[in-house]
C-alpha cells in the first residue's frame, strides 16, 4: 500500500480514536488521554498509537488501561472508518513531549546562568 494512503489512514485513525475516546466513552481517564499520532502496518493488521495524558498515574499504567480498552475502542474504528480490515490497536505512551519540554528548561537555565 501506498505511503501516501498510510499516512491518511493514520491521520483518520488518530481523528477517530480521539473522538472516539471523547465521545463514546464514560471513564474520566479515557477523556484526559490525547493522541498524538499512529502507526499502521502496511497490511493493516496492526497499528500502534501514541498517546500522552495530564493524569497523575504513571506511565505503564495508563499503557495497561489504555491497552485494556483497545478493544472497545477498536469497535469504533471499525464502524467509523471505511478498511478492509480493522487494526488491532497497542496503545503507547509518547515521551516526546515530556522529553522537549526537559531540553526546553536546560536550555532556559543554561541562557539565565550566561546572563547572570
Amino acid at each position: 500500500m501506498s505511503s501516501h494512503k498510510i499516512g491518511r489512514i493514520n491521520a483518520e485513525l488518530v481523528r477517530v480514536i480521539s473522538e472516539t475516546l471523547m465521545l463514546e466513552s464514560t471513564d474520566e481517564l479515557m477523556k484526559s488521554i490525547t493522541i498524538t499520532s499512529a502507526d499502521v502496518a502496511s497490511d493493516l493488521s496492526f497499528a500502534k498509537v501514541y498517546f500522552t495524558s495530564l493524569s497523575e498515574l504513571s506511565h505503564e499504567q495508563l499503557e495497561k488501561e489504555m491497552n485494556e480498552a483497545s478493544d472497545f475502542v477498536r469497535k469504533f474504528v471499525a464502524e467509523k472508518m471505511d478498511l478492509r480490515q480493522t487494526p488491532k490497536l497497542k496503545f503507547i505512551y509518547d515521551e516526546s513531549i515530556e522529553y522537549g519540554n526537559k531540553i526546553e528548561h536546560i536550555i532556559s537555565s543554561i541562557h539565565e546562568k550566561e546572563g547572570k
